[in-house]
């Protein structure tokens, strides 16, 4: 079908009488000589794709899902230079440079990086020579697209580039310490400046939340807790790990860095979408078939490498951001609350906030395993000293009953996939399952506009139902497994890759799933397979 579709495309741009710039004029009509020679190219570009296609393991769909890709939908930056405060919404540093609507700077100039150009008194050659001095596993190619985002990194937004640079000192070696665990190139940690600036606090309009911007079903699927008290998108630490799990499974499925960076910004769909339409698997070559905010992503990502080398010979200074050199962490089993805390050690609830973001409402709801509390090294001493009186210091003031019943954790519930009826709203929606509308636009990455036909998916405490494609209510039907020896065995259904296959079990990653199955990124699962699965 996708070949018929093809050819038929490429004969009416070919031979139409009217071309692509509206001017009608007559066309001469090709002989049968150019008749084969367009024959033999068609079928030289079609074995291509058909070789495209039985060679790649993820299909290449025309159509993907918001869930799909971390932090989907075009961004804009922070407004305010002080974006460590929690109620400033802050987006992807990408987006300063490569915005849809107009990006309000000093000189209030709106910037498109694709169609402005920035000139430089640094000559070409200086720009490669220093890309080449560094020391990067990841390639850092050189081109007037890549020019342009040095330069603004460096020249237009030192405002900005040095509150980055301030908090670098604190958060990147810690990404590096993680990366290296998963045997990843510690050049990825520069990810997290394109995402959040560095902001562990950062929320989307889309509902992509922390210093990674995890969307919630990503989040779910790469095994960080989100509840009513605990959101681990924000914990810079849990929300690496689980990039670095999101970023070893893209280069996986593509083989290539450049491709498995840009699909953690628009997803596996969307970049296998630009190859097939390309042809290639080049980066650059695909480049013009991404989309529009996506484009932008392995450019920012070499410029913000090159700033974070060469930020002096730009006589940029980083900023002197007050955050602990070093910190202790105590494991909380019972419910304890910021307040409680500060009150006994002497520590402000803003520094807890500062190191423990991931606790949205001020409270540490405790766990057998225990929950991660962080403190400054130098509270260590006060924190021991009154931890055994702290618990019960208060306590009914700072939990009241309500507060206790509400602590229900989100792993908890169950997950429902409700299709959109015509005249349902999202607040009727919510209602009828029992969830916050919040909720209900976070867990979807939608605000209202809703249509008919439209999937939600809901997480709640009620049974678990599910629509059938004609509306009407019925069980949800779980996938086919089989637990044996602590293992899940999945039986492989027409259509199943082992990318889909990964997500359909919360905390299982598809390089864990090609590990304990002993397959690569080519081989090949049939129907009725079974692929063995540890639960997490």
């Amino acid at each position: 079908m996708r070949i018929v579709t093809f050819l038929l495309l490429f004969f009416t741009l070919t031979f139409s009488a009217e071309p692509l710039s509206g001017q009608i004029f007559p066309r001469k009509r090709p002989g049968r000589k150019d008749l084969e020679k367009e024959i033999v190219r068609l079928k030289k570009s079609i074995d291509s794709l058909r070789t495209e296609l039985e060679n790649n393991t993820i299909p290449l769909s025309d159509t993907t899902s918001v869930y799909d890709t971390i932090n989907p939908g075009s961004l804009s930056f922070f407004d305010s230079e002080d974006f460590l405060d929690p109620h400033i919404s802050t987006d992807s540093l990408l987006n300063i440079y490569y915005v849809q609507k107009a990006l309000s700077l000093e000189n209030t100039i709106s910037v498109n990086l694709d169609s402005t150009v920035f000139t430089s008194d640094i000559p070409d050659s200086v720009f490669i020579e220093r890309l080449k001095a560094i020391n990067s596993f990841i390639p850092l190619p050189y081109n007037n697209v890549i020019k342009n985002h040095i330069i603004y990194y460096t020249q237009k937004i030192p405002n900005k580039i040095d509150l980055i640079l301030g908090l670098s000192h604190y958060y990147l070696p810690m990404f590096e310490e993680i990366l290296d665990m998963y045997d990843l190139p510690k050049e990825l940690k520069i990810m997290a400046i394109i995402e959040s600036a560095l902001n562990p606090r950062a929320a989307s309009r889309v509902g992509a939340k922390g210093i990674w911007q995890f969307m919630y079903r990503t989040a779910l699927q790469y095994n960080l807790k989100i509840n009513s008290y605990v959101d681990e998108r924000l914990d810079p630490e849990a929300a690496t790990h689980a990039a670095a799990k999101y970023l070893k499974d893209a280069y996986t499925i593509f083989g290539d860095w450049s491709l498995a960076i840009a699909s953690y910004n628009c997803g596996a769909g969307n970049v296998n979408k630009a190859i097939r339409r390309a042809g290639s698997r080049d980066f650059w070559t695909i480049y013009p078939y991404l989309p529009r905010e996506t484009r932008g992503y392995v450019p920012s990502f070499v410029a913000a490498i090159y700033a974070l080398n060469y930020y002096k010979d730009h006589n940029i200074t980083p900023r002197n951001i007050s955050m602990p050199a070093h910190v202790d962490t105590f494991l909380i089993h019972k419910p304890l609350h910021f307040g409680q805390v500060a009150e006994l050690t002497g520590l402000s609830k803003e520094e807890i906030g500062d190191l423990n973001p991931q606790y949205v409402k001020e409270i540490i709801p405790g766990s057998p395993e225990g929950m991660i509390l962080r403190v400054p090294f130098n509270y260590t001493t006060a924190f021991v000293n009154a931890e055994s009186q702290m618990y019960g210091y208060k306590d009914s003031l700072f939990f009241g009953t309500k507060v206790v019943e509400e602590t229900v954790s989100q792993s908890q519930r169950n997950s429902v996939t409700h299709r959109v009826k015509s005249g349902e709203t999202m607040s009727r929606i919510a209602v009828k399952y029992g969830v916050r509308l919040s909720d209900l636009q976070a867990w979807n990455g939608v605000k209202s506009r809703i249509h008919p036909g439209q999937r939600l998916i809901i997480y709640t405490s009620r049974p678990v139902k599910n629509q059938s494609s004609s509306g009407s209510v019925k069980s949800a039907s779980p996938p086919a497994t089989k637990r044996s020896g602590g293992y899940i065995y999945y039986t492989v259904k027409k259509g199943d890759t082992l990318w889909d296959i990964s997500r359909k079990f919360e905390g299982v990653t598809l390089n864990e799933i090609m590990k304990l199955n002993g397959l690569t990124k080519k081989s090949k699962i049939h129907p009725g397979a079974k692929i063995r699965i540890k639960p997490a």
